[in-house]
């Protein structure tokens, strides 16, 4: 990754732009960087549920608002001894719960194309620290889409890696089963820098693969169906482009991807966010009780989930049905990847582009009222459950200038094959936008 700008030209762009809400809390100084390696200088922003040694992690709740760890989250760690600094602690969704990042202590995650529409979440200021030009790149982490889902609505790059690549520790927690950090970057070439560091592993220049030698599914029903008008032109396109440039494109049945994941995922998430919140305030913040947090928690869509889910809790045999599903949807998506002989599914990340602040909690797709949070998850529900990696790349933009994104999920544990698959459709659809604009 080229040095892009120094950690003072950072701090300054972030005042510049500090009505996004972008920035959580921004250091006065940056945090030192280790010795010289592959992200030397390359100014940074983690997600404020990720420990930064003194720095605040509140994850946006008030009842962690004085919380400070000690020490780094390991992930953190391997940035920082790679050469990254860290200059501040990105906004986020309260807890992670959500997709808008419309309620936080410093205001709402602004869009950064458009202000006035939301920034999508649960890391909506990583994405839009990027996307705005504070710093090159962040760390986010993703439960259910809360890199990817962010990453797309502002025009960047997010992955989510195969869950258990990277370490977990130091995070505040959603779901042990399905957490992950993840990066954010302005091109799938950063984001394989940022994923071989994070991963521990050798920096290595991705392998070039040419539009010819990658073959793609495409699924047809449910995750590519029921778009709005606007983004789905624009996944038509990004087809036809990739397959003009001699991509080949797999006709996928995902009936069963969809049933599978049908109200599985968020068995799991309520269930280990109530015992895994519980371990953590013990472990780290012992003078904060569950209740407390609870009690606490400011936003109301939070609120709601907390009262009516988490505390009730979900009755054991239906933990692990979760579970048990959870293992069929893992054999699914492995049994459609080798019968079908692809390298990576592609589909549209979110179903529409961001929406007004007045459409946190609904709005209207093809003439009809959606709840705003599953719709805009709906498509990167599936490989989340299942653990597997996923990237979203930008697909184009809708005629009000909104970014519109199009997901790859790769095979389990094919991360690498699956940012260099990224990088050429990354490139193809590039090349092919500044044709048409030539």
């Amino acid at each position: 990754m080229k040095r892009a700008w120094s950690a003072e030209e950072s701090r300054s762009r972030a005042e510049e732009v500090r009505d996004l809400h972008a920035i959580a809390h921004l250091a006065t100084a940056g945090r030192s960087p280790g010795p010289a390696g592959p992200l030397a200088g390359v100014p940074m922003v983690v997600k404020d549920n990720i420990h930064v040694a003194g720095m605040p992690n509140t994850a946006g709740t008030p009842a962690l608002a004085d919380h400070v760890p000690r020490e780094h989250a390991s992930v953190v760690r391997r940035l920082i001894d790679a050469g990254a600094t860290v200059i501040g602690k990105a906004t986020m969704h309260e807890l992670a719960f959500g997709i808008t990042c419309d309620t936080t202590p410093v205001g709402p995650v602004r869009n950064a194309h458009d202000p006035f529409r939301f920034a999508g979440g649960s890391s909506g200021g990583t994405a839009v620290a990027v996307a705005a030009g504070i710093v090159p790149a962040g760390l986010g982490t993703d439960t259910g889409g809360s890199v990817r889902v962010p990453a797309a609505l502002n025009g960047v790059c997010g992955f989510r890696p195969t869950t258990g690549r990277y370490p977990a520790d130091g995070m505040t927690p959603l779901s042990g089963t399905r957490d992950t950090a993840g990066p954010i970057a302005r091109t799938v070439t950063e984001l394989a820098l940022l994923d071989s560091v994070l991963a521990a592993e050798r920096p290595e220049p991705l392998a070039e693969v040419p539009p010819p030698a990658i073959r793609l599914g495409v699924p047809h029903g449910f995750l590519t169906g029921d778009l709005d008008e606007e983004v789905e032109e624009l996944w038509e396109s990004a087809v036809t482009r990739l397959r003009a440039a001699g991509v080949t494109m797999v006709p996928v049945d995902d009936t069963a991807l969809a049933e599978l994941s049908a109200d599985q995922g968020m068995s799991l998430v309520i269930h280990e966010a109530g015992t895994g919140l519980r371990a953590y305030l013990e472990e780290h913040v012992p003078g904060v009780s569950f209740e407390r947090l609870v009690g606490e928690v400011a936003a109301a869509d939070v609120r709601a989930i907390f009262t009516d889910s988490v505390v009730p809790g979900v009755a054991p045999a239906v933990y692990e049905a979760a579970l048990a599903t959870r293992s069929a949807l893992r054999g699914t998506y492995a049994r459609v990847f080798r019968e079908c002989g692809i390298d990576a599914l592609a589909f549209p990340t979110t179903p529409a582009t961001a929406k007004e602040f007045s459409a946190v909690g609904d709005f209207v797709l093809r003439g009809r009222v959606v709840p705003t949070f599953p719709t805009f998850i709906r498509n990167c529900q599936h490989g989340s459950i299942a653990g597997f990696p996923g990237l979203t790349v930008p697909m184009g933009r809708d005629q009000n200038g909104l970014p519109a994104g199009l997901a790859l999920d790769g095979a389990l544990g094919e991360d690498r094959n699956l940012l260099a698959i990224g990088a050429s459709v990354e490139r193809t659809l590039a090349d092919q936008q500044a044709s048409i604009l030539a």
